[in-house]
């Protein structure tokens, strides 16, 4: 058996392809979500919203987040942010007002039911974990390098226009 050379490996071979790799993963690791975040009244990326208000409620910040600091902690654009903050205001897990000293400025609260919800999605994340059969260290590692290439990815212009 002879071993494969790099000018054997076609560049454009679809399962040579990190996009295709991160997208189909993405994709089924969303579906293991999606059951477990249904009980909760969350989506995705509403449960991912939830986390950044629940991290820094849990850091014992004084003053809301902004929606501008909210879309900066999950990489998203305010405009595709404000429907889920619409959502998750009426099922009554946040609160948005303008702030007082600038007017453009959308503060986010998460309400008491809000706050409460933290306690029944404590289990989510160990669930995830069993259901994927994947040891914890490698998910661990696996993080780590994902976030290694989002950083190089931001450098090089991602999300830039």
């Amino acid at each position: 058996m002879t071993a494969t050379t790099q000018t054997e490996i076609d560049p454009l071979a679809l399962e040579q392809q990190v996009c295709f790799a991160l997208a189909v993963t993405n994709r089924a690791v969303l579906s293991v979500y999606r059951p477990l975040l249904e009980p909760l009244g969350l989506t995705h990326p509403q449960y991912l919203v939830m986390l950044a208000l629940w991290d820094h409620q849990k850091a014992g910040a004084d003053a809301p987040l902004s929606v501008k600091q909210i879309a900066a902690a999950l990489q998203l654009d305010s405009a595709t942010l404000s429907p889920m903050l619409k959502r998750l205001e009426s099922l009554g897990l946040v609160t948005r007002s303008r702030s007082a000293a600038d007017e453009r400025t959308i503060r986010v609260e998460l309400t008491e039911a809000g706050a409460d919800l933290r306690a029944r999605a404590l289990r989510i994340p160990l669930t995830v974990v069993s259901k994927l059969g994947v040891d914890l260290d490698e998910l661990i590692e696996l993080r780590r390098a994902l976030t290694r290439i989002n950083t190089a990815a931001l450098a090089a212009g991602a999300l830039d226009s």
